[in-house]
């Protein structure tokens, strides 16, 4: 079942969907907390993965990260490394204090984006018993290695953003997406634009649209740089072989430590794994084996 459920983060009040059992039993339940990719929102990909892990038995908790979505903040799209990474940990700090869930079994899952600020929140954060991400990037690294003096011309441009929102005037906006795509499209941007533009997975709330400052923001932020501090808890990383992304989560395990598993996921994209069931449901059924294992009762 899906909860309308509303817990605030640095003053801000996050919109999240609360899933779960349709079966509920008189024991505490484990919860994960499950984030959603950059410019998405918890309607799309996170419900996926939310309700499937309901039907295991889990407490899953979506949210739309602040400043985005259904969520509160300004300037709207702003996209705040660390905000995002205290998003996860007001939410496990929302779950810690439900009557249904055991404060000292909660895990969370990071997709795309998340999968850098979930893992980094957990690197200092003790709460988060079992860490895992589905098709994790670094998002500056991401927007580096595409086009790096353009990243660069954006981090230039994020300091007249500011003083352009001192003199009243309107946060500047810039695209993540193309509207369409076409044979020129690289193929990386192409399967964003299928999913976010098509009726596939659009939604009124996913604008695909952030705000100008936060390249100033992102690029002070490093996801993994000192993954390694989440051990001894384990960390699952799934990625598709075909991902483009999927470096990231390769250095990310090697730098991690023995704590750390790479599961690949063989054909799948980056996109793939959002929310075709060929790919899906095998991440889901890893993704259980992972939290059954390492959430089970004290």
């Amino acid at each position: 079942m899906r909860h309308d459920v509303r817990f605030p983060s640095n003053g801000l009040m996050l919109a999240g969907h609360l899933y779960t059992p349709d079966s509920p039993t008189s024991e505490l339940s484990p919860a994960i907390v499950v984030g959603h990719p950059t410019t998405g929102v918890k309607e799309q990909t996170p419900s996926l993965y939310a309700q499937r892990l309901a039907e295991e038995g889990y407490i899953a908790l979506t949210f739309d990260a602040a400043y985005q979505g259904g969520s509160e903040g300004e300037p709207r799209g702003l996209e705040n490394p660390f905000q995002r990474a205290d998003d996860f940990r007001w939410a496990v700090s929302y779950l810690a204090n439900r009557e249904d869930v055991d404060p000292e079994r909660i895990g969370v899952l990071g997709i795309c984006a998340s999968g850098g600020y979930a893992p980094f929140a957990a690197q200092t954060d003790h709460r988060m018993k079992a860490v895992a991400t589905v098709s994790a990037v670094d998002l500056p690294g991401f927007f580096r290695a595409g086009d790096p003096e353009g990243f660069n011309e954006l981090v230039k441009q994020s300091g007249q953003a500011y003083s352009d929102e001192v003199a009243g005037k309107p946060a500047p906006l810039v695209p993540a997406l193309p509207e369409t795509a076409d044979a020129s499209t690289p193929a990386s941007v192409a399967e964003f634009v299928d999913y976010y533009k098509t009726p596939r997975a659009q939604h009124p709330c996913s604008t695909g649209m952030w705000a100008l400052r936060s390249a100033a923001l992102l690029d002070q932020y490093d996801s993994f740089a000192r993954i390694d501090k989440i051990a001894p808890r384990p960390l699952l990383m799934i990625a598709g072989t075909k991902a483009e992304t999927l470096p990231f989560s390769e250095g990310a395990v090697a730098q991690a430590g023995d704590n750390a598993e790479l599961h690949l996921i063989e054909g799948a994209t980056h996109v793939d794994l959002y929310d075709r069931d060929e790919y899906l449901a095998p991440a889901v059924a890893k993704l259980v084996e992972f939290f059954n294992q390492n959430l089970t009762k004290g």
